[in-house]
């Protein structure tokens, strides 16, 4: 892989319940120009530790429910492996592999800290995001932007982040809260962020556990808002 400021590049996928999309994330991340890839198993009660085991992923188990749980799971494991630069991508095939390169371009460059993929900025998929969750999406955002003095224009899943920032951030929220906080405090850090356009898909396989039911989008939008306004007012 390249070597620039040597980068060693660990995917992390929280997942729960991903046995039918998660080897094809598995298996396309790890044609990507990246060192090791992390599936943080969620307690699932399907086989998808197993299928990611032998689509050549390393698991990591992450029993206690949460997204926020699996994503400092594996992270914690990326950093113990000496990984400079994490990049999170769901297991549900909503996001694309093959555009990771995008996210890391930026950090090779030494022009970013922290990389957000834009859904908003690149192409949904008809289907692939709920009406509800548009809007959800587009008022959390413009108060990110408001409360924060950073521009963005999504709050979605796939990311990158120098490993050096996201231990300084001292990440909390162990819920779908996990997101925003990495954005909040990445701003009120001074970190260089941007946005770089990406796809959104339908999931391969499965139920979404933001936005396939009314109670998971609220929940959602009660910890996204949650965190945004509270950093900002209290923290």
């Amino acid at each position: 892989m390249s070597d620039s400021w040597n980068m060693s590049i660990a995917v992390i996928i929280p997942a729960l319940n991903e046995a039918g999309s998660i080897a094809a994330v598995v298996r396309d991340s790890l044609a990507q120009d990246i060192d090791w890839v992390i599936v943080a198993d969620n307690g699932s009660s399907d086989e998808t530790a197993g299928i990611a085991r032998q689509a050549g992923a390393l698991v990591v188990s992450a029993p206690r429910r949460g997204y926020g749980y699996a994503c400092a799971t594996g992270t914690a494991k990326a950093i113990a492996l000496g990984a400079t630069v994490l990049v999170y991508i769901d297991g549900d095939y909503s996001s694309v592999p093959d555009e990771m390169q995008r996210l890391l371009d930026p950090l090779r460059e030494n022009k970013a800290d922290l990389v957000l993929g834009s859904r908003v900025q690149g192409t949904i998929i008809e289907g692939a995001m709920p009406l509800h969750q548009k809007y959800g999406n587009a008022l959390s955002s413009w108060l990110i932007s408001k409360l924060y003095g950073v521009k963005v224009t999504d709050l979605g899943p796939y990311r990158a982040i120098r490993s050096e920032l996201i231990q300084e951030l001292g990440m909390r929220e162990m819920t779908f809260g996990w997101p925003t906080e990495m954005m909040v405090k990445a701003a009120r850090n001074g970190a260089r962020i941007i946005e770089v356009p990406v796809s959104w898909q339908r999931r391969r396989a499965g139920h979404s556990k933001v936005s396939g039911n009314l109670r998971g989008s609220l929940l959602a939008a009660y910890y996204i808002l949650g965190v945004t306004i509270r950093y900002a007012i209290f923290q």
